[in-house]
C-alpha cells in the first residue's frame, strides 16, 4: 500500500485529505502533518527505524513558519530522500506559484481542492 504524508497548516484542509481518501476509497497509508517541521521529524524518524521513506510527500505552498516549496528544496537536497516524489499544492492558480514550487524541485504541482485518486494512481 503506498504511503502518503500531506502538509498542511490547515486544519480544514488535512480533515478534507483523509475525507476524499475514505470517500473514493483510495488505498494508501496517509499520515497528515500541520508543519513543514513535523513531516520532516516523522521522516527521519521512520528513516531511523528501517522503515524507508514514504512514496509522496505533498506539502502546501503557502505555510506560515516554512513554506512547501522550503520543505521541498529541503528534500530534494539530502539524498536520502530522493525515492519519494515531491509535490506542492495550493489554493493559487498563478503559474510564479507553479513555477517557484518546480523550482525549489518539486515533481509535480496541484490546486486545490486535490483530486486525491489521481495523486496516487488509484481509481
Amino acid at each position: 500500500m503506498p504511503i502518503l504524508f500531506y502538509v498542511d497548516d490547515s486544519r480544514d484542509d488535512l480533515f478534507y485529505i483523509d475525507y476524499i481518501r475514505k470517500k473514493q476509497k483510495v488505498d494508501v497509508d496517509l499520515f497528515c502533518f500541520s508543519t513543514a517541521q513535523a513531516a520532516f521529524e516523522a521522516l527521519e524518524e521512520r528513516l531511523e527505524r528501517g522503515e524507508g521513506v514514504p512514496d509522496i510527500l505533498i506539502a502546501d505552498l503557502y505555510m506560515p513558519l516554512d513554506s512547501g516549496s522550503g520543505l521541498i528544496a529541503r528534500l530534494r537536497g539530502e539524498g536520502r530522500f530522493s525515492a519519494m516524489r515531491l509535490g506542492v499544492c495550493s489554493g493559487s492558480d498563478a503559474a510564479e506559484d507553479r513555477e517557484r514550487a518546480l523550482a525549489a524541485g518539486a515533481d509535480f504541482y496541484l490546486e486545490k481542492p486535490l483530486d486525491f485518486a489521481s495523486i496516487t494512481g488509484n481509481r
